[in-house]
């Protein structure tokens, strides 16, 4: 007589199960396209100052990687905090649609104008794409608050980044640079229609805006906990007002401490990228040796993603974080030291730490920031961080401009992961 009613469990838990498939998958290919801006520019400048059609310096150029940031630092800020109020698959959706069509445009810009204003606007959709996923993957996970979930879903960042390094060894040289934002808007035409047909909204964003059953039912068919809904009044408040929120007694060390550090992480991560094929060029590498740092530092960073989480699962993402930071200090100022044998191994490491670091840090914001205002929390920690990624480029620019990128860039560089150690230290765990 039981048979039927075991059937039935065994059938919904299948379904169950194939539902949670589709979610980190779906936000790590999201933010595998995060992977790709990451990089795309700065596997492209050396090109970019080739094309005599448009005569760029480095100026020029280092102008339009600000525009790009500061559209995405905008996208953070707004789409992050609209997210707590649209809902989060509404964004991450229009902020995915919107990067990708941007994108496929950079692609035939007529002049430098054009396709740093078109920079910018894809900029905007896509700085709102990771604060979202990360709060959806980590809404989603098993395990909250660990770190896990979030280093698993950038390893998608760095994969994009290694892909889109890879690849521009490849069809840069025979192809021109045009194609490689042809190929960045190519994953939106499967991406899109699987998002719309299986990405689900948070149950916690549901819930504060009443919709219980709606929540319980996406809750249960994707096998999750259901956070519990606002019942205080101050509960109620952070649900309405998000913002305000992060300013609070409450939570403002916290708020202050986070921006500092993300500032760092994001500045350390943009300047390498943008600028790191470029400052060993100028150490004496040849294109192709330049572009292959690249690769492999955001392969490094692959690998410390991996290594990160199950560490910050154990002693927590703050502490985690302190000592990415800390190791990421210590490699940068080491690639300083000149040695034939052994460079890709030293920049190797140096990724492993520094992409780690700023992720360690979406990991601890997560956890301690409740689901009412956790989009809005990650979304300004990445916003503020973006203002940190404008001053990264810039602040390579400088240093290759004035002639002094080769040793004293590693060592500034080297300075401020030392800063992001510092500030995180300053931030407390919040009780559940």
């Amino acid at each position: 007589m039981t048979a039927p009613h075991t059937q039935s469990s065994s059938t919904t838990g299948s379904r169950r199960v194939s539902a949670a498939l589709w979610v980190a998958p779906l936000c790590w290919i999201a933010v595998l396209l995060d992977g790709f801006d990451l990089v795309v520019l700065g596997a492209v400048i050396p090109s970019l100052l080739d094309y005599d059609a448009w005569g760029l310096s480095t100026g020029t150029i280092t102008m339009i990687s600000t525009f790009g940031l500061i559209g995405m630092t905008i996208g953070a800020l707004v789409i992050g905090t609209l997210t707590d109020v649209i809902g989060r698959r509404h964004a991450l959706l229009y902020a995915v649609a919107a990067f990708s069509i941007l994108t496929l445009l950079c692609a035939i810009a007529p002049n430098p104008f054009i396709f740093g204003l078109l920079r910018f606007l894809a900029g905007v959709g896509l700085g709102g794409a990771l604060p979202t996923a990360l709060a959806l993957v980590n809404e989603f996970s098993k395990k909250q608050g660990g770190g896990s979930a979030s280093t698993m879903l950038m390893t998608g960042y760095h994969v994009g980044a290694v892909a889109t390094a890879a690849l521009a060894l490849v069809v840069i040289e025979p192809f021109g640079w045009r194609v490689m934002f042809v190929v960045g808007a190519l994953p939106a035409v499967v991406l899109i229609p699987l998002m719309l047909r299986y990405l689900p909204e948070s149950p916690s964003y549901l819930l504060a805006h009443g919709k219980r059953a709606e929540a319980e039912e996406i809750a249960a068919r994707y096998g999750v906990e259901l956070e519990a809904a606002p019942t205080s009044e101050a509960g109620r408040v952070e649900a309405a007002n998000p913002v305000r929120a992060l300013f609070s007694s409450k939570f403002l060390r916290n708020s202050i401490a986070i921006w500092i550090t993300s500032f760092m992480g994001l500045l350390l991560v943009y300047g390498l990228n943008t600028w790191l094929p470029t400052i060993m060029r100028e150490a004496g590498y040849n294109l192709g040796a330049s572009l292959k740092f690249l690769l492999i530092l955001n392969a490094g960073a692959v690998v410390g993603l991996l290594i990160a989480g199950g560490v910050a699962n154990k002693i927590g993402p703050r502490t985690a974080a302190i000592v990415w930071f800390a190791g990421a200090a210590l490699f940068l100022a080491l690639l300083s030291v000149k040695v034939s044998f052994g460079i890709y191994v030293m920049v190797f490491l140096a990724g492993c730490f520094v992409f780690s670091a700023q992720v360690l840090v979406y990991a601890f914001t997560s956890a301690n920031h409740p689901p009412q205002i956790r989009a809005t929390a990650l979304g300004w920690s990445a916003g503020v961080g973006w203002v940190g990624a404008i001053c990264g480029p810039i602040l390579g620019g400088v240093l290759l401009g004035a002639g002094y990128a080769v040793p004293w860039g590693f060592y500034a560089f080297a300075l401020v992961g030392l800063l992001g150690a510092i500030s995180i230290s300053c931030t407390r765990t919040m009780a559940k």
